[in-house]
């Protein structure tokens, strides 16, 4: 039987689904609510549409799991979107070709809550590369982290204004 290669977390903010999306379109708001630490800096402006991107300067130093990668830069690409719904994206990097791994979010509105479900997904990564490579990149303790660090940013409105 082969292990699952996709982690799917939800959670109930109290909170709009606009609010939110707000949150998850922003690169600095993939900065507030990273709980893994490897995030350090974003450069771009939120995103609108599949293909948009934006930039961030990672640190691999948190996880522990590359000696010696330290910092380096990715370039986040967007391929889903639909306002308030969902957004996910991949990461072009230093390795090439892409590892295809995928990240997102859907957003269920429910009354003045939203069901918010986080996933990560590696399913499409070249069976080659996870069996030589740190796979999965992020734990599932780190998507149920960032969901509260969502709610929290959220509820009291910590996204630093543009």
């Amino acid at each position: 039987m082969s292990e699952p290669k996709r982690f799917t977390i939800t959670r109930t903010i109290p909170a709009l689904a606009g609010d939110i999306f707000a949150v998850l379109r922003d690169p600095r708001g993939h900065l507030a609510i990273d709980a893994s630490g490897m995030l350090q800096d974003v450069e771009g402006d939120p995103v609108s549409a599949v293909g948009d991107r934006f930039l961030v300067h990672m640190d691999r130093e948190p996880l522990n799991d590359i000696p010696g990668m330290g910092r380096y830069d990715v370039t986040v690409v967007i391929t889903d979107y639909e306002p308030d719904r969902r957004i996910a994206w991949t990461i072009d990097g230093t390795i090439q070709p892409p590892l295809r791994h995928i990240y997102g979010y859907t957003l269920e509105p429910d009354g003045d809550a939203t069901r918010v479900t986080s996933f990560y997904d590696w399913s499409q990564v070249d069976p080659g590369r996870i069996e030589s490579s740190v796979f999965p990149v992020i734990p599932e303790v780190g998507l149920r982290a960032t969901l509260g660090i969502l709610d929290r940013t959220v509820r009291l409105g910590l996204l630093p204004r543009r």
